[in-house]
């Protein structure tokens, strides 16, 4: 017998479904973005796709700020609701949004793909850009031959990027770059990642300080940081 669904319900049998349309796909879950948080976001060798679920136990009550925050970092969003939204579902999204709809047969899940999604016109590369960690970010900058900014923050690195375009790169293939990226990120190392990239750009500016004092600063700031991590690391021991 068929019966409502929850989100929970819904999430495997979606990604199957998910492979089974779009090919070549990474699948990343609960992605912040914004003030909201992305269910799904379904990385393609052209870009990202964010996919927002309304299961039948859930409401339209959040979805105007979800779609205003999808709208800010995707390439193009879906909707997945369950067949108690499935009469209506139409008048809460843009056009460009697709929508997928799922239905309990009592015998499993059936997907069924009810509008495309189309190229979502109010993607902002800067938010885009913004979802990657800053040693990704530095990826993107060796393989356009970028100057380093190591004493930057990470807004003025994707400011820099961003000027780049069209003239040495177009918004596809920087598209296409992230995608890479992302299809290739290691969630089980991300800490040490961070921390190696971290560490070497403290190494750099260490030896490329000439006044005593700072080298001396930057010196005591790279030793407070190995020993904060080795701490942790005997803590996650115990």
């Amino acid at each position: 017998m068929a019966s409502d669904l929850h989100d929970r319900d819904i999430r495997e049998p979606l990604f199957e479904f998910l492979e089974d349309s779009f090919g070549k796909i990474r699948i990343l879950e609960e992605k912040t973005m914004g003030r909201s948080r992305a269910d799904i976001v379904i990385v393609t060798e052209s870009g990202l796709t964010g996919i927002e679920i309304k299961s039948d136990k859930d409401t339209y009550v959040r979805l105007t700020s979800q779609i205003k925050d999808y709208d800010k970092y995707y390439d193009r969003n879906i909707i997945v609701v369950g067949s108690s939204h499935a009469l209506h579902v139409e008048e809460h999204v843009p056009q460009y949004w697709g929508i997928i709809t799922v239905e309990d047969t009592g015998e499993g899940l059936d997907f069924y793909m009810l509008r495309a999604a189309r190229d979502n016109p109010k993607r902002d590369m800067k938010r885009k850009l913004s979802l990657l960690w800053r040693p990704e970010l530095f990826e993107i900058q060796t393989k356009m031959d970028m100057p380093k900014y190591k004493d930057k923050s990470k807004d003025f690195v994707i400011e820099k990027i961003l000027s780049r375009i069209p003239d040495r790169i177009s918004e596809e293939e920087l598209s296409a770059l992230i995608s890479s990226i992302l299809f290739e990120r290691d969630y089980n190392t991300v800490n040490e990642t961070l921390r190696e990239y971290r560490k070497g750009e403290l190494q750099k500016a260490i030896e490329a300080e000439t006044d005593p004092k700072k080298k001396l600063e930057l010196m005591v700031e790279k030793a407070s940081k190995a020993g904060n991590f080795k701490k942790k690391r005997r803590r996650r021991r115990r």
